[in-house]
């Protein structure tokens, strides 16, 4: 038959042995789990000892008033009905089934969590779009203008083509296609304008020169030579 160990457990930080002060089965006895089987004094407090299995006292490793080291074994129990003695130790340090579903379920809760406050950092981003006394909007139009994250004074400044001044889906549409146009346009015209202000230095004429009998061709100092070329540039 399966013997289970019955050890001395841990008391308190500070507490590293225990005094026998009485033994309350003897060898031969039926013990039940949870109950008492000897008694033991420390510094701090006197308690007694259980059982964590059911069966039969068959050993005493310590007589009373010895000094009994946590952890150590102290009595011999043959357990009744033939079962190991360790399964329940295994038992009760075994973390529970219950944990890794807790576990997943903060997670879960904590993503939850996240995207309200992404959800609402977008409302408070993107304020919705609202009728005034002298400007109605479609709900098509308001559908748009958050689809393409347009503000409402944006909205307000589109010039509305319909009865009484009406933003309608065309204005809305045009709008959103000018403004990608012009985001576009800067990138396009960019390569022209570095060509168009090269052009001007390569292309420009040169004034044709008139010599008469009279004049006399004297060539110009380095000085005048710059003179004279700034007087062109400018």
């Amino acid at each position: 038959m399966a013997k289970f160990e019955l050890k001395l457990p841990k008391m308190g930080e500070s507490v590293a042995e225990a005094t026998l002060t009485n033994w309350l089965k003897e060898v031969g006895d039926t013990i039940e789990a949870d109950e008492a089987v000897l008694e033991i004094a420390t510094d701090k407090v006197d308690s007694e000892v259980p059982s964590e299995v059911n069966g039969v006292l068959v050993e005493k490793l310590f007589n009373v008033d010895d000094v009994v080291q946590v952890g150590q074994t102290i009595a011999i129990i043959e357990i009744a009905g033939g079962g190991n003695g360790t399964e329940k130790a295994v038992a009760e340090n075994a973390p529970s089934s219950e944990a890794v579903p807790t576990a997943a379920k903060t997670t879960e809760s904590a993503a939850i969590e996240v995207e309200k406050q992404v959800e609402t950092a977008k409302q408070v981003t993107q304020s919705p779009i609202e009728n005034k006394s002298d400007r109605f909007y479609s709900p098509l139009v308001k559908n748009i203008a958050s689809a393409e994250n347009i503000s409402q004074a944006e909205l307000d400044g589109i010039s509305g083509t319909g009865k009484d001044g009406r933003v309608t889906k065309n204005d809305i549409l045009g709008y959103v296609e000018n403004r990608s146009s012009a985001k576009a346009q800067p990138q396009q015209t960019q390569p022209q304008a570095v060509t168009e202000a090269k052009s001007p230095e390569t292309a420009k004429p040169k004034a044709p020169v008139s010599v008469s009998g009279e004049d006399e061709i004297v060539e110009m100092t380095r000085m005048g030579k710059l003179i004279a070329h700034h007087m062109v540039e400018s």
